[in-house]
């Protein structure tokens, strides 16, 4: 399925980007990854933190495309448009944080102390690494979105 199928459906609306808010949105993922690594948390609230910073990123690549999730699925919609963006080679990727976005949701609706801290390890990583690959997809395809950063 291609993203104009998923706006087709309704489950992603036209979106219109820039430069400002992209650079804001990766100064989140830059305060969040920094956050997740404050040892006086909870491993539950720095895995949602450095999970928020996985999904900014996730936002950051489908506003470049030209849409975001409608409501009602805006985590489930950026994760999943993962490889339908960067290819199939990261369809690994969207699989793990689709985990990481059930577990989130379980430690900050129903249980407390389900991640541990090699869980936290392992987001902050991915996050960064992450975030690497997608500033590096920024200035390959939408180089006009990153002037400010």
């Amino acid at each position: 399925m291609s993203l104009k199928k998923w706006a087709d459906n309704g489950w992603l609306k036209k979106y219109v980007t820039n430069r400002d808010e992209i650079a804001n949105l990766l100064a989140i993922v830059e305060r969040d990854l920094k956050d997740a690594g404050e040892e006086e948390l909870s491993p539950d609230w720095r895995f949602g933190i450095a999970y928020n910073a996985a999904l900014k990123l996730c936002n950051i690549l489908l506003y470049a495309r030209g849409y975001r999730a409608s409501h009602g699925a805006h985590h489930y919609r950026p994760i999943a448009a993962l490889p339908l963006i960067l290819g199939e080679g990261k369809a690994k990727d969207s699989k793990y944080l689709e985990a990481c976005r059930v577990k989130r949701n379980i430690v900050e609706y129903d249980y407390v102390g389900a991640v541990t801290e090699e869980e936290v390890i392992e987001i902050r990583g991915f996050t960064d690494n992450f975030k690497r690959d997608v500033i590096t997809w920024l200035a390959a395809h939408y180089p006009e979105l990153t002037s400010n950063f």
